[in-house]
């Protein structure tokens, strides 16, 4: 069964948002006609959202139907073991032309509880942002519950909130209860926990489609709600041809590799499957006899039973995440 499976390119699955624009048209080359496209979800199993393949032997089939038919051999032993036929994490490119919500998401145990649901822990990379864009990221230092609250009552809650300016290659680790809005004019990619859910404390006092507020969930943020203040924008170095680690938690790993030549890598005894997301340039990603091609705001899925891949490449910058 193993010598079926190779590189995985998977169809994207287009959101229209309310904050959405066209970057990932004319920066990613998605194929949307739409000038409202906020997401494009890579990998996904999302409920009503589990993506397809996109090419080679196994083309149209779901994530969830390959992870059936290939079990360890596609999501490797690790990952099968704890989670069965689901997989784990979440995939995205976002453009947000506008800033979207302030907001924050429950951790494993509220979304259990409440949701039925995987919490979300999550973590950015910025690819392009327009001039003195930024981020709403955690409260001020010192920011009590009577000031949320008080802010919140008069609308004006990004005045406790720490707003940075960001530039491409910045990352950030979001972890559940913390506040946070990515800003208006920044594209980004995503790697999450696999779960859809959302609480938004304030949205600009914005319409959605149907020209109706959107939905807040205050009553359901309030005890989720992190006021303590954290590191959330990582360093790295930025070293050529070699990895260098940007997020480790017990959700994922990423990390980064500034390819300017062709690597080979062995992935011995693999216990998790790996992604690549491709946020500058381009490569080859060769394995098993099969070559994908990955371009800009492009993502590919090596099964955990290839433990050699070849990235062809004078220039690309990839992030490789694995569970």
């Amino acid at each position: 069964m193993k010598n079926e499976l190779y590189p995985i390119k998977f169809k994207p699955i287009l959101k229209e948002k309310v904050w959405g624009g066209t970057k990932l048209k004319d920066i990613l080359q998605k194929n949307t006609v739409s000038n409202k496209t906020g997401e494009s979800w890579e990998i996904s199993d999302i409920e009503e959202d589990v993506s397809v393949v996109s090419e080679g032997s196994l083309s149209g089939k779901t994530l969830r139907e390959i992870i059936t038919l290939y079990k360890e051999d596609l999501v490797g032993e690790k990952v099968y073991h704890s989670f069965q036929h689901t997989f784990p994490l979440l995939f995205k490119f976002i453009d947000a032309d506008q800033n979207l919500s302030l907001q924050l998401h429950p951790d494993n145990k509220t979304a259990l509880k409440r949701h039925n649901s995987f919490g979300k822990t999550e973590m950015w990379y910025v690819l392009q942002a327009d001039k003195d864009a930024g981020m709403y990221i955690g409260f001020k230092n010192g920011s009590t519950l009577d000031d949320y609250l008080n802010h919140l009552k008069k609308g004006t809650l990004e005045q406790i909130m720490n707003f940075i300016k960001v530039k491409p290659g910045d990352v950030f680790n979001i972890k559940p209860g913390l506040v946070h809005s990515i800003g208006k004019g920044i594209l980004l990619a995503e790697i999450q926990q696999s779960s859809d859910i959302t609480y938004r404390i304030f949205d600009w006092n914005r319409k959605d489609f149907n020209g109706k507020p959107r939905k807040l969930h205050t009553d359901l943020a309030l005890d989720v709600i992190d006021f303590e203040f954290d590191e959330f924008q990582i360093s790295y170095p930025k070293t050529h041809n070699r990895f260098q680690t940007l997020v480790e938690n017990e959700f994922f790993k990423t990390r980064i590799i500034h390819v300017r030549e062709n690597i080979s890598l062995d992935y011995p005894s693999k216990s998790s499957f790996i992604v690549f997301m491709c946020v500058s340039g381009k490569a080859e990603i060769h394995s098993h006899n099969f070559t994908a091609s990955l371009n800009k705001g492009e993502t590919v899925f090596i099964p955990a039973c290839l433990t050699n891949v070849e990235i062809h490449s004078q220039q690309a910058d990839l992030l490789e995440v694995r569970v």
